[in-house]
């Protein structure tokens, strides 16, 4: 997602005469703490919900989560990215005559579409509910309907700002957003389970969360505008922009703007129509089906946080290969492009095995139970697939090669599907998460052979998988050691909660210690690379410390 976003500020702001690449890395250092921020909050605030809620009231609410997030992801997101490489273009060829005009029918167009998708949500939330099987989460889905109607204009305003290269209001909206959300979403849910523990009303008071979240972000962006509007003199267009070409410019570069973020969304769609339909007819009752489907849902923020960690790192260097794919020939990103890929890889695979090792005490720790730990822990491993899915989709958009690849994640969104069908009747929600993991890797590999097929590069020769592999390998026994040693000796007079909680973090530190360590003392990750990534500094002097003749 950042990616596309830094490819268009690089191109508004090369329209300045003020600009420069400090100017560059701060915008993008703005949006990645930003994204930091919401990823963070998005995936923690699930487990005090699901501690509210239960396993129960966490399906009710996952099962609806994803339409929300797609279409919102796809307005705000992915049009708010398409109006502001609009704007830069026209702005670039000293037309800003249109740029009022542009945006008037921006507005217009996504005004349209959100009125489309609000009545075709709240109209048609009995029959999307019937379709999960479960007629009681149509209340959840008018609920958040409402969330559509305010894109227009949080989608317009974002990609105003974002085309002028003002990239701190719209960072400073995304973190608004995500906490109003939050917070309306925890304090809201905590008053009615208080009072009348009606799960689908805390459902929907989650839903309402998102829509105070992004009226929260219209009302701080339009404050904004409105000041710097004041001390700005405004021109009225002169002359007709065609409306057709810019529609459809909107559209494609929306789509292809979004559809990364979309991936991991849409497989939760999947699973919202199949996973607990299936597990129904296949002799699970109701009620049950309606627990499994919830616990199988604990993977969700446990996914999302390994993603925070592998991704941000490794989309930390996408500014620079954005500049120099923008600035010369493509050639020049290429080392670039190497160690984003090596990056992603290193923390995607250390964030998944780190977690697998000790998930069950994860489990406890964060969501009461101990229940389907390996069914988590095959959840788990999705991090390493959406770390270099995302990386790799990334720099595919950034070289403007975007159908394709988004060929290969809807091909992989049929993969789960299909895969859902097959596997969930004999081995439940496991057959999920195991399918969940084949498609990934299905479009991995797809991604991966066109990638290499257009650049023709290497990512990274063999002493870097067998730096990794050694680090991996210490990681894994010397964690399991301790785990076991704490279980039954350390921590045995513990409440069995409590002593998950001692496990797990200090499992976490042990084993992220022991993986840096090894790493460093092997160099897979050169000292001039490690400035490249933020706190690298401070490893890179570790790094040159450990490894110093003696």
């Amino acid at each position: 997602m950042l990616y596309y976003s830094y490819r268009i500020m690089g191109v508004g702001l090369v329209m300045s005469n003020d600009w420069n690449m400090k100017t560059y890395m701060k915008g993008a250092a703005m949006l990645t703490i930003a994204a930091i921020i919401v990823k963070l909050l998005s995936a923690v605030y699930r487990v005090p919900f699901q501690n509210l809620v239960g396993d129960e009231g966490f399906y009710i609410y996952q099962q609806v989560y994803p339409f929300i997030g797609i279409i919102t992801t796809w307005t705000s997101f992915g049009f708010a990215v398409a109006l502001s490489k609009i704007l830069s273009d026209y702005k670039a060829l000293g037309k800003e005559y249109a740029i009022p005009r542009i945006k008037k029918i921006t507005f217009y167009y996504i005004g349209f579409i959100s009125i489309l998708f609000f009545i075709l949500l709240f109209m048609g939330a009995g029959f999307l509910a019937e379709a999960m099987g479960d007629a009681n989460l149509a209340q959840l889905l008018k609920a958040g309907s409402f969330v559509i109607l305010l894109m227009p204009m949080l989608a317009v305003l974002k990609g105003d700002f974002q085309s002028d290269g003002r990239m701190q209001p719209v960072a400073y909206a995304q973190v608004l957003e995500q906490a109003v959300r939050v917070f309306v979403i925890l304090f809201g849910t905590w008053i009615i389970v208080s009072t009348s523990f009606d799960l689908y009303k805390a459902g929907s008071m989650a839903m309402y969360g998102a829509v105070a979240g992004e009226l929260a972000g219209v009302v701080l962006l339009s404050f904004i505008y409105w000041k710097s509007m004041k001390h700005t003199k405004t021109e009225k267009a002169q002359q007709n922009v065609p409306v057709w070409p810019i529609i459809k410019n909107l559209t494609l570069l929306s789509l292809s703007a979004s559809i990364s973020a979309l991936l991991f969304l849409l497989f939760q769609l999947v699973d919202s129509f199949t996973v607990f339909q299936v597990l129904m007819e296949s002799g699970m009752e109701r009620q049950q089906a309606m627990e499994k489907k919830g616990v199988y849902d604990r993977g969700q923020p446990l996914v999302q946080l390994g993603i925070v960690i592998a991704s941000t790192l490794s989309l930390a260097i996408v500014p620079l290969v954005a500049h120099r794919m923008g600035k010369n020939s493509g050639r020049t990103a290429v080392p670039f492009m190497q160690l984003t890929y090596r990056v992603a890889f290193t923390f995607g695979i250390a964030a998944a095995l780190g977690l697998i090792v000790v998930l069950p005490y994860v489990n406890e720790m964060l969501f009461q139970t101990k229940e389907e730990s390996i069914t988590l822990m095959v959840f788990s491993f999705q991090i390493v697939w959406m770390s270099l899915i995302l990386t790799l989709m990334a720099m595919l958009q950034g070289s403007g090669m975007v159908k394709i690849p988004t060929f290969f994640l809807l091909l992989g969104v049929l993969c789960k599907w299909l895969l859902n069908s097959l596997l969930v009747p004999t081995y439940g929600v496991l057959g999920a998460a195991i399918s969940g993991n084949v498609s990934l890797a299905i479009i991995y590999v797809l991604m991966c052979y066109y990638f290499k097929k257009t650049w023709n590069i290497q990512f990274a020769p063999a002493v870097f998988y067998k730096g990794i592999t050694k680090a991996s390998l210490l990681m894994i026994v010397c964690v399991v050691a301790y785990v076991v040693l704490g279980d039954a000796v350390l921590f045995d007079n513990l409440s069995s909660r409590i002593q998950s909680v001692v496990i797990s973090l200090t499992a976490v530190m042990l084993g992220a210690a022991i993986f840096l360590v090894s790493i460093a003392k092997d160099r897979v990750i050169a000292e001039k690379e490690w400035f490249l990534l933020p706190f690298g500094r401070r490893m890179a002097t570790f790094q040159l410390w450990l490894n110093k003749e003696k």
